[in-house]
């Protein structure tokens, strides 16, 4: 598994959204989920007529 760093004030930010004793790792995923359908609408805002 890759290793990653990441600075004190990203530490802090991801702190602060954890929820229920949430781990780093639901915390990325769900971030990536958020930003993966905000580029999907934005990808289909203009297809429909």
């Amino acid at each position: 598994m890759p290793q990653i760093h990441l600075d004190e004030e990203t530490v802090a930010r991801l702190d602060s959204l954890r929820q229920d004793d949430e781990d780093y790792d639901e915390i990325v995923n769900e971030l990536i989920n958020i930003y993966e359908a905000n580029e999907m609408t934005l990808f289909h805002s203009g297809d429909e007529i």
